[in-house]
């Protein structure tokens, strides 16, 4: 345990562990579906159905295909799946992390 007199952060999430490329893959398909859109925020307004079709979509295409591209967008397949899945551990937040807080997964 490392000294917490002048920083308390232990128990805290450390979030270096979570891989950078993941951030800038997704970056890339918000900033074409800005373009696309003109709303950053248009996903909030997409039902959770649509959002697991598309992730189930690009997770098919990228399994037949790990190095194929979006029709649409130019942009790996792989890259939208996690764009997708983004979205929904963002829309079902609001239900899972109480039921992990219950159960003393996280804090």
């Amino acid at each position: 345990m490392s000294d917490q007199t002048a920083k308390a952060d232990d128990g805290k999430t450390p979030l270096t562990l979570v891989p950078r490329r993941i951030i800038w893959d997704i970056g890339e398909i918000r900033k074409h579906g800005k373009g696309k859109y003109h709303d950053p925020e248009i996903w909030r307004k997409i039902e959770l159905y649509r959002l697991k079709d598309a992730a189930f979509r690009h997770f098919l295409a990228y399994l037949d295909d790990p190095q194929g591209l979006d029709q649409d967008s130019g942009l790996p397949h792989l890259w939208h799946l996690a764009c997708n899945v983004a979205f929904l551990c963002e829309k079902e937040d609001d239900e899972i992390v109480p039921i992990l807080r219950n159960l003393g997964t996280i804090k």
